[in-house]
């Protein structure tokens, strides 16, 4: 096998299986807003003003989010997604 045809092999079996681990990794887990530091968290926040992890700005901004372990985000001092939303929409109404 030469190297081209290697390389696409492994990018094809790279594909297949990243679908099939993310939601795995993810079972028993769930997002937590308002707990990440500044560039911890974990993906894109509720005021869609970036998409990716580690960009966060300021430490636990409400529109941030962490995985945590499924039942222990209020322990954290977070809020489950309903809530964290309802707290941006009313400081966007009060702004």
């Amino acid at each position: 096998m030469n190297y081209k045809s290697t390389l696409a092999a492994a990018a094809v079996i790279l594909a297949a299986t990243s679908g099939a681990v993310s939601p795995a990794m993810a079972a028993g887990k769930e997002k937590c807003y308002g707990i990440a530091a500044a560039g911890q968290n974990d993906c894109g926040n509720l005021a869609g003003t970036h998409s990716c992890a580690g960009q966060s700005t300021v430490d636990n901004d409400p529109g941030e989010w962490k995985l945590v372990a499924k039942g222990s985000c209020s322990n954290l001092g977070g809020m489950l997604k309903a809530e964290a939303k309802q707290r941006y929409q009313e400081q966007q109404e009060g702004a």
